[in-house]
């Protein structure tokens, strides 16, 4: 196939995929969505519906792409999807090499407000590495809202707060969400205020590094009715007082959060690390169940994008 016709293939399935899931997505009340995910090994990008925006990814391989293949590419999926150029965020998605998932960018870009399933989040496409809504996780949260009437929440490494609002959404008694970057609880309040929800007495955010948290809080009597346990692959920040590796380090890490579990009380764990094994010690000490196939939604079942685990008491 010649490279103008491996391009028009491109467009063809841009075009077949959006038929097909933008039908589900109305249905589903989504504003954002995955049409596109490396389903070509020949164009190894993500393409992500923001309302009229698209946020594309190009996932670095052994073939380099000069830049007029990617703004060849790039011109094809906005004309295929019917979008304006200018509304089109790329980034080049490189090899984890002891960075956070959460780098910041150095074009600020502009924040605008989607929709799903009857809530709003704020979303940022070009500022950071990611946009402050994690796609692959809806399903998560959809289970966090079904599960929380009247419960007491911890929202551990909350990024933008996604699952603490699906929780205040279901009518949880009270959250508590901790993560260590400022950024992100500012827009977790902005996320709790866009859907009716102030920070205060009910919704506390505290803002401290999770893994020192959770050897003090040991000492607490808190414990709480739902958890949810989504780190990083890897982080190095210099706010943490030592490096965290999701593999190296989950024993302790779902330990101590699951320790502090309330009688009845259930942890999401989960995590996006390529080949992430769950240690035999975990599944000793607590009752583990793989509940990956529920949380993965429709526009991400090509391609699995993390593995989630409900964890109670034995």
């Amino acid at each position: 196939m010649t490279a103008t016709g491996a391009v028009e293939a491109l467009a063809n399935r841009l075009r077949k995929n959006a038929r097909h899931l933008g039908r589900w997505a109305r249905r589903e009340g989504l504003d954002a969505w995955r049409v596109y995910d490396r389903d070509m090994p020949e164009f190894p990008y993500a393409v992500d519906r923001y309302g009229s925006w698209l946020h594309v990814q190009l996932f670095e391989g052994k073939r380099p792409f000069t830049d007029a293949d990617i703004g060849e590419h790039l011109a094809a999926i906005a004309d295929a999807l019917e979008v304006d150029s200018a509304r089109c965020a790329f980034k080049l998605r490189r090899r984890q090499r002891g960075t956070s998932q959460y780098e910041k960018l150095d074009v600020p870009g502009e924040s605008f407000v989607v929709a799903e399933r009857g809530l709003r989040f704020e979303v940022n496409l070009t500022a950071y590495l990611d946009t402050g809504l994690f796609l692959d996780h809806r399903d998560t949260r959809a289970l966090v809202r079904e599960a929380a009437a009247g419960t007491r929440f911890l929202n551990l490494f909350a990024y933008t707060g996604s699952f603490t609002v699906y929780a205040a959404a279901g009518g949880a008694a009270s959250t508590l969400t901790i993560d260590m970057s400022q950024t992100y609880q500012d827009w977790t309040r902005r996320n709790l205020a866009l859907n009716g929800f102030d920070d205060g007495a009910r919704h506390r955010l505290l803002r401290t590094d999770v893994t020192a948290w959770l050897e003090s809080a040991a000492r607490d009597t808190a414990r709480y009715d739902l958890i949810v346990l989504d780190p990083p692959s890897f982080s190095n920040s210099k706010r943490m007082r030592a490096s965290f590796d999701v593999q190296r380090d989950q024993v302790p890490l779902v330990s101590r959060s699951a320790a502090l579990l309330a009688p009845g009380g259930c942890l999401y764990f989960s995590n996006n690390r390529q080949g992430f094994r769950l240690d035999a010690a975990l599944e000793r000490d607590w009752c583990c169940e793989e509940i990956t196939a529920r949380t993965v939604p429709e526009d991400f079942k090509r391609r699995q994008p993390h593995r989630c685990w409900l964890i109670t008491r034995s």
